[in-house]
């Protein structure tokens, strides 16, 4: 026999479901909110002893307001918050298949590319998509094969603010681990995602770069130009994971098309089709003869190089052999921007200390009076240096076609 106690919570949930039925959307929103303060973090059997055995009932009527008044916005925060409670109720797999069986997963991912919806319900809605992934890998698949995992990254390319840029962030990297029919597409969306916009996904690609590209144990070729033109950001901290991703990509195969980008880029080329940015069209700003992006990106490619150099002889040689010293004299020439100067100065002084003959080419390159100024203290030279010098540099015909010698 069903007792007292039974009987009077299967009325109050029946009361509740029928006011829910006809209520108009403003008491529907004071439901939810009710809803979201007693029965976050409970589990599936709570939930279900809460609404009398009857709680897939609620949540049928959740996911159909869901679907008819997402693209409107109507109470879609709410809506997305009590979806998420049932979503990661422990033992709550029943609410996960009916949720899932009404195209849940269409719907969270349509939100995310809806130009109308919020930030925060966007995010929600990315903490929907995380429940689901968090319960095992056919969830994942689910998700990648619902187009997620391109839904998801344009979401965090778009994303205004850290909140949702993190929670794609995070989902991006569920999807590349333990489900491995997708990792490679998640790798080509990150590696997507180097150009966009925004330096803050620039910043979270190039790092979820560096966790999924051990995953995958084989590095695309066209992570290579768009990594390498991280290195003109003016944002420091993008430019710190671009150089860290490039240092743990030197064990694969594109390790010499990034070699010989960083060595290129140390002598930039005049473009003058490209337009300048406003703020060099002021006449008070230097007359730079290329793009501030360009000197930038040479004066990054020059550290690169210094931290790659010193972290292997093996990677020296390389890049002697496609001609760094002379690419590096020609950078320690740009007058036109110090910080050139000084990083392509500090990466060849640690070349000169290392290799003998690479020694004796800068020294008859630059003449005794430039080279005992430059090794006296290669971080200043520039400020030191006169015009006639840094032609001198730029003009230089070093070649050095091999290494023999490194000194201990």
């Amino acid at each position: 026999m069903t007792s007292a106690k039974q009987l009077t919570s299967i009325s109050r949930v029946m009361n509740i479901l029928q006011e829910w039925d006809k209520a108009p959307k403003s008491t529907r929103k004071s439901i939810l909110n009710d809803f979201i303060k007693q029965h976050k973090n409970k589990t599936g059997p709570e939930l279900e002893q809460e609404f009398a055995q009857a709680a897939s009932l609620f949540l049928t009527r959740l996911t159909a307001w869901l679907r008819l008044t997402y693209m409107i916005g109507t109470c879609l925060n709410e809506q997305l918050k009590s979806i998420c409670i049932f979503l990661s109720a422990s033992s709550g797999h029943k609410f996960m298949a009916e949720f899932l069986e009404v195209g849940g997963v269409f719907t969270l991912l349509e939100i995310l590319g809806l130009k109308q919806a919020k930030e925060d319900d966007k995010t929600e809605a990315l903490n929907c998509l995380i429940q689901i992934a968090n319960t095992g890998r056919k969830y994942k698949e689910l998700i990648c094969e619902s187009y997620g995992i391109r839904a998801v990254a344009e979401c965090l390319a778009k994303a205004k603010t850290e909140e949702t840029q993190d929670a794609c962030r995070n989902l991006l990297l569920m999807l590349a681990q333990g489900n491995p029919k997708f990792e490679g597409q998640v790798y080509k969306g990150l590696i997507a995602l180097l150009p966009c916009s925004s330096p803050k996904a620039q910043q979270m690609a190039a790092h979820s770069l560096r966790i999924v590209q051990p995953i995958v144990d084989e590095a695309n070729p066209n992570i290579v130009d768009p990594l390498l033109d991280l290195l003109g950001t003016l944002h420091l901290e993008v430019q710190f994971e671009a150089i860290e991703l490039i240092k743990e990509l030197m064990i694969y195969d594109v390790s010499t098309s990034l070699l010989k980008g960083l060595v290129t880029q140390l002598k930039p080329i005049k473009d003058d089709s490209v337009p300048k940015p406003e703020i060099l069209e002021d006449p008070n700003t230097p007359n730079f003869s290329a793009p501030l992006s360009k000197f930038v990106k040479q004066a990054a490619s020059a550290k690169t190089i210094g931290i790659l150099a010193r972290e292997s002889n093996e990677l020296s040689e390389k890049l002697i052999q496609l001609r760094v010293v002379h690419n590096l004299l020609y950078a320690m020439g740009n007058v036109d921007y110090a910080d050139s100067q000084r990083q392509a100065s500090l990466t060849l002084e640690h070349f000169c200390r290392t290799f003998p003959v690479v020694d004796d080419h800068v020294r008859d390159a630059m003449g005794d009076a430039l080279y005992d100024l430059f090794m006296s203290n290669p971080e200043t030279l520039y400020v030191n240096m006169n015009h006639i010098q840094a032609d001198v540099l730029v003009s230089n015909k070093v070649n050095i076609p091999c290494v023999v010698e490194v000194v201990d």
